[in-house]
């Protein structure tokens, strides 16, 4: 039986796909086999030899130590896309308030209660200090076009904007679902600086550290409306502060409020509420339990952050799985060491995401221990799983 642990409230839909028979699952489990897991921070966490897998139920996986889980050989999944609609609907939104001045329009409103009869005529005479421009006509810049980028771009379109993207490694996937009516962008230059929206949607990583920052700001057209969904430090703080305060700047949209952000005329920052929908929460957890019980059950991987994505379809009586380092002759010496106990392999699967390598070995019979401690003592190997025919 696998024993899986939950650390923060997981959605039923989602524990639902794994059998009872076969899984043990509670918040409190000592050496578990795998853990799902949405905002709770794991950098501190010890990891016992007997944890095979984390899946984040989202997209972003800031809280696990990723470098960690692969020396240990760990498999770290994510679930890219699930919440997309939730957050593109969002930005929609947000290209609605941060052009017209609705939410401070709401707020003026509200100040107006005691005024009796005169309330109709003071809304008349004051509305027009909300005036706002249309979205319609105008150019929106799409920086990044995965799932959320590609959703924002098309629904862009269909409310009548002129819509620009740049993204160097646009998958294959995205770019089926891409509209042919989006322009491509050559550079991140020429989107920033013919945009009168820009809308972010890259991961956070030291090389998108700060991307949105003095020099990018020194390009934009005045009055541009800047919107950040992704994360929060791919923005610099002080650069836009500038930028806001000279008038590059007309309206900046954010998901993730700090402090130096809070209080700042035309600054509008929401509460993280991109993917706070009954219907994103349902999709991550059901995306992160299935792939989650695919690996523990057959040894696939899906949408893993430090693995490749690997599927063979099971032939052979047992299946062995070995994670390693890429290395030269590491396929080669895990296949020798099986076949020295004349084991034949029925089919096999080998790949590799940067520095780690995967592979799968369908194999007649089973396997000896002293065959599976041979396979971990070899230099480089970081997991041995076998997982019996049943």
């Amino acid at each position: 039986m696998f024993k899986l642990q939950t650390l923060n409230k997981i959605s039923p839909v989602g524990l639902e796909v794994f059998d009872k028979a076969k899984y043990e699952i509670s918040t409190e489990l000592n050496d578990p086999d795998a853990i799902i897991v949405r905002s709770a921070n794991m950098h501190d966490m010890e990891f016992s030899s007997n944890l095979k897998a984390i899946a984040r139920a989202g997209a972003g996986v800031n809280n696990i130590p990723i470098e960690k889980c692969t020396e240990k050989g760990i498999v770290v999944f994510n679930t890219p896309g699930a919440n997309a609609n939730a957050v593109k609907e969002l930005v929609i939104a947000g290209l609605l308030i941060s052009s017209r001045k609705v939410i401070n329009g709401i707020q003026w409103a509200q100040s107006l209660k005691g005024n009796g009869s005169e309330v109709e005529k003071m809304v008349e005479k004051g509305k027009s200090q909300f005036e706002g421009p249309e979205i319609k006509g105008k150019r929106l810049g799409v920086i990044g076009l995965g799932a959320i980028g590609v959703m924002v771009a098309n629904d862009a379109l269909a409310l009548g904007m002129d819509v620009i993207g740049f993204d160097p490694y646009i998958s294959i996937s995205a770019a089926w679902e891409l509209s042919s009516n989006v322009h491509r962008a050559s550079s991140l230059e020429e989107l920033i600086s013919t945009s009168d929206y820009i809308t972010i949607h890259v991961p956070f990583m030291e090389s998108t550290k700060n991307m949105i920052n003095k020099d990018m700001f020194s390009i934009m057209k005045k009055g541009v409306r800047l919107l950040n969904f992704a994360r929060g430090g791919l923005v610099n703080n002080q650069d836009l502060l500038e930028a806001i305060d000279n008038g590059t700047i007309a309206c900046y949209v954010t998901d993730f409020p700090s402090d130096e952000l809070l209080g700042i005329e035309n600054i509008i920052a929401i509460p993280h509420l991109g993917a706070s929908t009954p219907e994103s929460e349902e999709n991550c957890a059901l995306m992160a339990a299935m792939q989650l019980r695919d690996f523990l059950e057959k040894g696939h991987i899906k949408n893993s952050v430090n693995f490749p994505d690997s599927e063979l379809a099971r032939s052979g009586d047992t299946r062995v799985l070995v994670a390693h380092d890429n290395i030269p002759n590491m396929f080669g010496q895990i296949t020798s060491l099986i076949a020295s106990y004349k084991i034949n392999i029925g089919d096999m699967l080998s790949r590799h995401k940067n520095k780690i390598g995967y592979t799968i070995l369908d194999i007649e019979g089973s396997i000896p221990e002293e065959a599976v401690k041979g396979l971990k003592a070899i230099n480089g190997v970081r997991m041995v799983r076998v997982i019996e025919k049943t």
